[in-house]
């Protein structure tokens, strides 16, 4: 069959996984030197589908800064590491469109993010906004946010 033009001119389906994507953007670097540190690249490159949220670099930056944490402690805390990646994955192939009609979206980490959609976009609990949405892998989509989502304690 032939493909249907995607509605985001962002080269189409990009015939990767989620990871290689990931990989190919250097806003990513971060979030892949995070990933391949938790050893979760295998996982995230598994058949999936998967739904990322993405932090830019700059994202993870501020984060690490308001915790009061450098990239080399949080990288070489693999536990706390990997906690916070798989807050940022769900399962299931969930785009932009589909996004909008939830309130909430359960990780993999185990516990859920708020999903809210206001006139200036789509906000994850509250206060970190998805600013390029529908990035196609092969297995999954990625949506990229400004903000590091921190599972709740507990």
């Amino acid at each position: 069959g032939t493909l249907a033009e995607p509605q985001v001119s962002v080269d189409a389906t990009y015939m990767g996984t989620v990871v290689d994507l990931a990989m190919g953007n250097e806003d990513f670097s971060t979030l892949v030197a995070a990933v391949s540190a938790a050893d979760l690249a295998e996982t995230l490159s598994g058949e999936g589908p998967f739904t990322i949220f993405a932090p830019t670099n700059d994202a993870f930056a501020a984060a690490l800064e308001a915790l009061g944490i450098s990239a080399e402690d949080l990288l070489a805390d693999t536990e706390t590491l990997t906690n916070i990646l798989l807050y940022h994955v769900v399962a299931g192939k969930v785009m932009a469109a589909d996004v909008a009609s939830l309130e909430a979206a359960t990780t993999l980490q185990g516990a859920d993010i708020a999903i809210t959609v206001t006139d200036d976009g789509v906000f994850l609990n509250d206060s970190i906004q998805v600013t390029t949405t529908d990035l196609e892998a092969t297995n999954g989509v990625i949506h990229v946010i400004d903000g590091v989502l921190l599972p709740p304690a507990g």
